[in-house]
């Protein structure tokens, strides 16, 4: 049973009772009258056991947007069920309004909407509804608490999205559809067309045109149909926060947006997540599902805390991959991380295959070398300073084993990521 307040109001009212005839007796009277009135109001309440509660979630929603719980709730009860409704969900789900007020007569049925404005990817999940049943004199109420089943999948932002247009432009550009006719180390024929005056005189192919008796020129266009194998690091690395994110997530917005454009232009890409096992993958999927099936094998991926079996995830790559393709590490330029893990099985990869280790930086460490003032400041500008020093100093031994180092703040890895793509792809390097 649960009090409201008209039955502490009611309580209150003993004051003046008390005050024109101050016994105890009169106390005692007054509560037994409080306490008869709120016996008979539960009494006389609709039975909250008796409400059939239904739950209506769509099965996904992006991060920051915006998704509708729907509870269609029905009053088996002979009574009028006058009650509060909570549909209860984890903070993180983002509930904004959830308490609903209801007014049913017997056998009627109310659809009670609230939205949700989820603040974390994953799977979020309903809790209980509960449902307090308020007597015709509002002074108590029986309450219970229902388990209805419900998920929501939050899926990535997907933030970098706005970075596609442009970078699909240059893609177009590349691939001669757009003004611009583009001829170099990695491109491959496509077509033949008459020839126009200012066209490159290098391109003429001479046995087609003595067969036509007119001048043809070969059209070029880049490479299609490669290999991409985007690689997602989930070690205890990927937790490390930077900015107001893990690393992870950040990592997650560059794999997202390389896909698409690797997709928009052709290639067959494939996605998998790893630390000391595979946590999740993607491969087969093309066009129109790509994206979709990126997005829900990513949402529910977390950072585990476990150091990455680097030999184990060189073999998984060499067990999918029989060809040479490009491989898209997405992981930490840490120098301790990179000593002990990824350079004694790097030369592996760059072997048989292009290899771009893509890691985002961490803004309060410029910040930090930045800083000047106080003594404190100083010795944290120096510390700064160091670790950026030792980071070139990966990033210097990567390259020279024939690896693309890519790195930038959170909102910079993702697009820097995709031009790396599109100039290995204009230079043949796939």
């Amino acid at each position: 049973m649960a009090l409201t307040w008209r039955a502490v109001a009611l309580a209150a009212l003993g004051v003046v009772a008390v005050l024109v005839v101050p016994s105890y007796g009169t106390v005692l009277v007054w509560a037994l009258v409080v306490a008869l009135l709120c016996a008979l109001d539960v009494t006389l309440a609709a039975s909250p056991r008796r409400v059939a509660v239904e739950r209506r979630v769509p099965g996904s929603v992006r991060l920051t947007g915006r998704a509708t719980s729907q509870l269609v709730v029905t009053n088996l009860t002979g009574r009028r069920l006058r009650a509060v409704v909570r549909d209860a969900w984890a903070p993180s789900a983002g509930p904004q309004v959830n308490r609903h007020t209801v007014d049913l007569p017997p056998g009627e049925s109310a659809r009670l909407t609230t939205v949700l404005v989820p603040t974390r990817r994953g799977d979020r999940l309903a809790d209980k509804v509960t449902v307090r049943a308020v007597g015709p004199l509002g002074l108590a109420a029986r309450q219970v608490s229902l388990d209805v089943p419900g998920r929501l999948r939050v899926l990535p932002e997907f933030a970098s999205r706005r970075h596609l247009p442009s970078r699909l432009a240059r893609l177009r550009e590349m691939d001669g559809r757009a003004a611009v006719q583009v001829r170099g180390e990695g491109t491959e024929f496509d077509s033949l067309r008459e020839y126009v005056i200012g066209d490159d005189v290098r391109s003429i192919d001479w046995r087609a045109s003595a067969r036509r008796a007119d001048m043809v020129v070969r059209t070029w266009r880049p490479e299609r149909d490669r290999r991409v194998l985007i690689v997602l690091d989930t070690s205890r690395t990927s937790a490390a926060r930077i900015g107001d994110e893990p690393r992870l997530d950040a990592s997650i917005e560059a794999a997202l947006l390389l896909s698409a454009l690797a997709g928009r232009a052709g290639d067959r890409v494939e996605l998998f997540a790893y630390d000391r096992s595979v946590r999740a993958r993607v491969a087969g999927a093309a066009g129109p599902r790509l994206m979709p099936a990126l997005a829900d094998a990513l949402a529910p991926i977390e950072p585990a805390l476990l150091e990455t079996d680097w030999p184990g995830l060189v073999g998984s790559v060499h067990q999918r991959l029989s060809q040479r393709a490009l491989v898209v590490l997405l992981t930490t330029l840490d120098p301790a991380a990179v000593e002990t893990g990824l350079l004694p099985v790097v030369g592996q990869l760059t072997s048989k295959h292009q290899v771009v280790v893509a890691s985002v930086a961490d803004p309060e460490v410029a910040a930090l070398r930045a800083a000047r003032g106080s003594t404190a400041d100083v010795y944290d500008a120096a510390a700064a300073a160091r670790v950026e020093l030792e980071r070139t100093a990966v990033r210097t031994v990567l390259s020279q084993k024939g690896v693309e180092v890519v790195e930038g703040l959170p909102e910079e890895l993702a697009p820097r990521l995709a031009d790396t793509y599109l100039a290995l792809k204009a230079a043949g390097r796939l």
